[in-house]
């Protein structure tokens, strides 16, 4: 994605606006082709493609950014070209189609719509995610990135850079944030929506009597990602420090399970093959509190998760929400442990630690970040206190490309 350094009004293409010189000419009824004068790579575009993305007023609602569909089944029957034109002076393809209807496209909507795998990759990395940066422990000082709470509450170019390290970096700190229990639920509601579970739109972590999740405890807290057991797993989890421990545990413990992952498809890559392919059980059982509503939270799948690019999508890990019930055939048992005790152990290799201070907020990508805590004590003057918040990347990715892209029509 291009820099927050500079709020860019629109994705930068290789055009221009000058007058081009370019030839129209239909390809076996299945393509069209604009052949620049020039010599330059010529365009090329699938009919039904073009007939399905009419852009005038009959197929395409310009106020709502629509599409209007009027077939029954679908473009095929009608996605036949008759005739094709390049309109020099608009700048325009005219397709003439067989069944009466015509239509034209401005050169550089087609251009930003190139099917060339340059142009197919550049609106991947520019527009719909960012390319992460994956690292290991040997690259946690450089990857830092640090920013303070009231430049990103109040100016939208350091929102825009916090939003974009979280999404390469996959984590952030933020400094100087009020003794407030409401600055979580702030950070969330800058970035636009919180996400509400079933431990509320916000949650404390300290220790508590009756505890209801292992994170109220004062004893370590293993490496893990936050609510495996979620179907929409959150997706930043954003963690205040209002009272950090006296005691000389309470650090946090961080590792980037992207970066593990990869090291064990180049390193380990029959492991690698059962924890992307073996379902696993996540559970949450219980109630939060005396008074909270009683919930059984479960959901099925493996410990590293692709995305339709094949690309690291998603991180399951947690030691104390794993179900005993494996739902698996039994033979895939003892070397999905194999595999499992291997991440694991990478994981441990690649974790840093370090401890904030009271008015830090430790922001992170749950779907990606595995993090823990050293064990600590309380005291009767010293109870250590942090308030969270979730919020899904649905609406970061969102928030962060009306940032980028203010005035993008489509």
């Amino acid at each position: 994605m291009l820099s927050c350094r500079h709020l860019i009004g629109q994705l930068r293409y290789a055009s221009n606006n000058s007058v081009r010189s370019i030839t129209a000419k239909i390809l076996d009824q299945r393509y069209i082709e604009l052949r620049p004068a020039n010599d330059e790579r010529p365009l090329k575009f699938p009919s039904i493609w073009l007939r399905d993305n009419c852009q005038c007023s009959e197929c395409f609602h310009g106020a709502t950014r629509a599409r209007k569909s009027h077939w029954e089944r679908g473009p095929l029957s009608h996605a036949a070209a008759q005739a094709v034109h390049f309109d020099e002076h608009r700048q325009q393809l005219v397709i003439n189609w067989q069944d009466a209807h015509n239509s034209s496209y401005d050169l550089e909507w087609l251009q930003q719509r190139d099917f060339s795998p340059e142009a197919r990759q550049r609106y991947l990395s520019e527009v719909y995610k960012p390319t992460m940066q994956l690292w290991g422990k040997s690259q946690f000082g450089e990857v830092t990135r640090e920013f303070h709470y009231a430049d990103v509450m109040a100016q939208d170019a350091v929102l825009c850079a916090w939003l974009e390290a979280l999404a390469v970096q996959g984590f952030a700190l933020l400094r100087e944030a009020p003794n407030d229990v409401q600055v979580a639920r702030q950070l969330a509601e800058r970035i636009g929506y919180i996400k509400r579970t079933t431990y509320g739109d916000v949650f404390e972590v300290k220790s508590k009597p009756n505890a209801g999740n292992y994170a109220y405890l004062m004893t370590p807290l293993p490496m893990h990602t936050d609510m495996p057991y979620y179907e929409y797993k959150a997706g930043i989890n954003i963690l205040h420090t209002l009272v950090q421990s006296e005691s000389p545990g309470g650090a946090n413990t961080m590792t980037d399970g992207f970066f593990v992952a990869q090291r064990l498809r180049e390193e380990f890559p029959k492991y690698y093959d059962l924890l992307r392919s073996v379902p696993v059980n996540w559970y949450d059982i219980g109630h939060d509190g005396d008074a909270g509503k009683p919930f059984h939270s479960l959901w099925r799948g493996p410990v590293i998760c692709l995305d339709v690019d094949g690309q690291f999508a998603r991180i399951n890990q947690n030691t104390t929400k794993r179900d005993s019930r494996f739902t698996v055939p039994l033979e895939l048992v003892v070397d999905w442990y194999e595999a499992y005790d291997k991440f694991l152990q990478l994981v441990q290799e690649e974790s840093v630690q370090f401890k904030t201070r009271a008015g830090d907020v430790f922001v992170f990508n749950n779907l990606r970040m595995l993090h823990g805590r050293t064990a600590y004590e309380d005291s009767p003057q010293n109870k250590r206190h942090l308030v969270g918040a979730y919020v899904d990347w649905d609406i970061i990715y969102s928030k962060l490309r009306t940032l980028m892209f203010p005035n993008a029509k489509d």
